[in-house]
């Protein structure tokens, strides 16, 4: 294998970097835990270990730090994934970040076309395939059709931009889609008071997760009131509140 120049070096570096921001874009617009920043890096970072490989004098095998990369990249997944009773969660994140290594190292070893085609099969896999996997699941589950959740948080004033913001920064972390947030101030004696309401769905009906966002949104000061709703096609079958 030829030892790459100082130019070659440069434009592996700078695939690996254009292919994991593509990837990363992509990551960070569904607002995962390893967005563009952190795909970005795992490219580079692979691509460099790699043509370190290939720059060394009296390497025989350069493919020996391409392996490592791969073993390494599984301690950075592993931190990714979260396991929920018998639940894991973070599996497509952390699939994707292995991709992403894989990538950089196409482009680490100068393999362009490779690397390229490979960035585009993540990409489509994570767009194309995602509404294709909620499809299959929503027919596997009984009665069929999302569930749809509303959220009612009443507030101080003061606090509605802290709580819509706080919400907002919750429901990115999990897997419900969030539909509507809106504001209403509500009348009565005392200080004033707002009501968020947040409309939110999920393709399996999981109220665990529900509760979850609503139990760390009943820990501010601000927060008087709190309940949620979960609305299947029946109607409203459950009323909790806090």
């Amino acid at each position: 294998m030829t030892e790459p120049t100082t130019l070659d070096f440069v434009l592996r570096v700078a695939c690996a970097l254009g292919l994991g921001t593509a990837i990363g874009l992509e990551r960070q617009w569904r607002q995962r835990a390893a967005g563009l920043r952190t795909n970005v890096l795992v490219a580079v970072g692979a691509a460099l270990f790699v043509a370190l490989g290939t720059m060394t004098p009296g390497e025989a095998s350069p493919t020996r730090i391409a392996a490592q990369v791969v073993s390494g990249i599984g301690f950075l997944g592993a931190g990714i994934m979260l396991r929920e009773g018998v639940n894991v969660r973070g599996l497509n994140t952390a699939a994707t970040l292995w991709c992403t290594a894989a990538v950089g190292t196409l482009a680490g070893a100068g393999v362009f076309l490779g690397a390229a085609l490979g960035c585009a099969s993540v990409i489509v896999a994570n767009l194309a395939f995602r509404p294709v996997a909620q499809r299959m699941m929503r027919l596997d589950t009984e009665g069929g059709g999302e569930t749809a959740y509303r959220v009612r948080i009443v507030c101080h004033e003061e606090e509605e931009a802290h709580i819509r913001t706080l919400l907002l920064s919750l429901v990115g972390t999990m897997t419900p889609t969030l539909r509507s947030l809106s504001s209403a101030d509500l009348e009565g004696s005392g200080p004033p008071k707002v009501e968020v309401t947040a409309e939110l769905t999920l393709v399996l009906r999981d109220d665990r997760q529900i509760e979850q966002l609503v139990s760390s949104l009943s820990l501010e000061a601000g927060v008087s009131a709190i309940r949620w709703e979960a609305r299947p096609a029946s109607g409203i079958e459950t009323l909790d509140d806090v």
